[in-house]
């Protein structure tokens, strides 16, 4: 895995949020690892008065209360919003069973609805909480989870969101518990994704950075080869959630004058 000098990157971090949301931001704390870091960073570059965070849970359990505890920890303000009667009002709407996913879907974007409508009311941006294991493997709700005005984390591995969470200080409970969306019950990250986060980071890194040939990463790792292949298919099937959208193009069509 690549070696960074984490102080720095700490600060190009700090600086970044200081000099792009200097009028104050709100996130969405899920008492994951990612949300703690990224609240954490954003109270060192703006001051706690400038942090609001978005506890916005759908079931009652112990993620609300690691949230409460990054938030207290801070100092900062934060607001506890229960997503369960606007998702099920969406069901409602829907007339129709759905499936886990679609659900989960419904429930990431109700929160990004809820971030931008608190963000425009108080003239702040929205900081999302993304890192690059799961942009790159499509690992979001598009225009849900990983809709933000600015992604602090996107450039950084999640195994490298853990160093920084723990130089920073980030509760050592949160960073050591199973990564969750906390989209349905007993949902875990690395299950949903069929691999775990630690060879996930040593894969892609050879895959998109170093551009290596797919049966050297099997063999430097010591794995499968259809594991890498497994990799470079959540890439290519995730493309979409990584462009806006696209349409045909008329430039052959244009007539003259």
């Amino acid at each position: 895995m690549r070696r960074l000098d984490y102080s720095k990157a700490i600060d190009r971090i700090v600086s970044f949020i200081r000099e792009n949301a200097e009028d104050g931001v709100v996130i969405g704390i899920s008492g994951g690892v990612d949300s703690a870091t990224t609240a954490y960073l954003a109270v060192r570059a703006l001051g706690k008065k400038k942090v609001l965070g978005l506890i916005m849970p759908y079931y009652e359990n112990n993620d609300v209360e690691d949230a409460k505890l990054v938030a207290e920890s801070l100092g900062i303000n934060y607001k506890i919003i229960s997503i369960k009667p606007v998702v099920d009002e969406f069901e409602r709407a829907i007339g129709e069973e759905i499936d886990k996913k679609t659900l989960g879907n419904i429930m990431a974007r109700t929160r990004m609805v809820l971030l931008y409508a608190h963000a425009n009311s108080l003239g702040r941006l929205v900081l999302g909480t993304s890192n690059r294991s799961e942009f790159l493997t499509g690992y979001f709700t598009k225009w849900g989870d990983g809709a933000s005005d600015y992604a602090p984390l996107i450039n950084l591995y999640k195994t490298e969101v853990w160093e920084i969470a723990r130089i920073l200080g980030v509760p050592e409970r949160i960073v050591a518990k199973k990564p969750t969306a906390g989209l349905w019950e007993g949902q875990t990250d690395e299950d949903e994704l069929g691999i775990t986060y630690k060879l996930l980071d040593e894969i892609l890194w050879r895959l998109v950075d170093l551009k290596m040939p797919k049966d050297k990463i099997a063999e430097e790792l010591n794995v499968p080869l259809e594991r890498v292949e497994y990799v470079e298919r959540l890439i290519k099937n995730s493309e979409h959630k990584r462009r806006l959208p696209i349409g045909p193009s008329f430039e052959d069509l244009i007539q003259e004058p």
